[in-house]
């Protein structure tokens, strides 16, 4: 089932990228927009030019979106971060083969 936002171009679908924030008919999650933006210090127009099947307006939604609900992004940035270092340091034990 899907979740409405006050946001027209955001949803949120228990099927799609595990209920994460994503950009309306994508699996582009908020996060990851955000990710770009505030710490790859990527503007929208370079987000578009990494993702051109978006839209400015888009991408502008998703920021406005991030933006509203931060402490429960960053939160998900940050489990996210967390994930893939303990990814790393398995494979550095052997644990993982790549």
């Amino acid at each position: 089932m899907q979740t409405k936002t006050e946001h027209p171009y955001v949803e949120i679908n228990p099927k799609i990228c595990n209920g994460s924030s994503v950009i309306v008919g994508t699996r582009i999650r908020i996060v990851d927009i955000a990710v770009e933006y505030e710490y790859m210090n990527c503007s929208p127009d370079d987000i578009i030019n990494a993702h051109p099947h978006l839209k400015l307006k888009q991408v502008h939604d998703a920021l406005s979106y991030y933006y509203e609900h931060r402490a429960e992004l960053d939160q998900k940035i940050k489990e996210d971060e967390e994930f893939v270092q303990k990814l790393r340091q398995a494979q550095e034990k052997g644990l993982i083969i790549s």
